[in-house]
């Protein structure tokens, strides 16, 4: 028995499967990702500071000008062949609740609902008194050089993702629940070098890694598979399905 069937068998006897996915379940459609030691977007360290709620705040112009063609190139790529595998496995109620560090939505275009995307999405943006707006309509509006783009209350809009000193959000504590309730927790493109997230797989009862490089929590896994995402959950599904 190869490794790949030794998940096959563990996913088979389990009652409650959890996903949880990085950056490299998005590598397949273009994006770059965020800790490979030659492309990762974190290799230009002045990102985390770019990307910050001190930036938001104290430098809009800067942060508006500079990140939102990142921004957009997260929007522009379409769902590859591991987010529709890890939608069919919800449709068909292998995977329970799918948890994701993405912010690009892809898991939510393949098809995924029972989605908690910890690090927040590109789909809307919002103001405090409450207000969504569309993303396409925040981007408008900084392209007409309103900036910071403004709520139909006068306060400033941001994007619905996590930066960097921002709280965690509510989605967050759900993903802990969902972790401690699994049986099987899937890593997916994960890195597991972002807190807290990396914390997850310390509450699974059971997990097993599927990433093109190695990560800290591999010696606690069932299973390791080392591969692109989109090959290998493609590989896993054919053999489920076949029974």
């Amino acid at each position: 028995m190869d490794d790949v069937d030794r998940l096959v068998e563990l996913m088979k006897e389990a009652d409650y499967i959890v996903v949880l996915t990085g950056a490299g379940v998005s590598t397949e459609s273009g994006l770059p990702d965020f800790r490979s030691p030659t492309s990762g977007l974190w290799q230009d360290e002045s990102l985390m500071e770019l990307l910050s709620t001190e930036t938001l705040t104290s430098d809009p112009k800067r942060f508006f000008e500079r990140t939102l063609p990142l921004l957009e190139l997260l929007t522009e790529a379409q769902p590859n062949a591991a987010h529709r595998v890890l939608a069919r496995w919800e449709e068909r109620g292998l995977v329970k609740t799918l948890i994701t560090q993405n912010i690009d939505s892809l898991h939510y275009e393949a098809g995924s609902r029972q989605l908690l995307e910890v690090h927040g999405q590109l789909r809307t943006a919002s103001c405090s008194c409450g207000a969504l707006v569309s993303f396409s309509q925040l981007v408008a509006k900084v392209r007409k050089k309103e900036i910071p783009p403004r709520c139909a209350c006068g306060a400033a809009l941001r994007p619905d993702v996590v930066l960097f000193g921002d709280p965690m959000p509510a989605s967050f504590g759900q993903a802990i629940g969902e972790v401690e309730r699994s049986d099987l927790l899937l890593v997916v493109g994960s890195s597991l070098q972002v807190a807290p997230v990396a914390y997850l797989p310390n509450m699974a009862r059971a997990m097993a890694i599927v990433n093109l490089t190695p990560t800290v929590a591999d010696g606690e896994a069932k299973v390791v598979l080392r591969g692109r995402a989109g090959e290998i959950l493609s590989e896993l599904d054919d053999r489920l399905t076949r029974g």
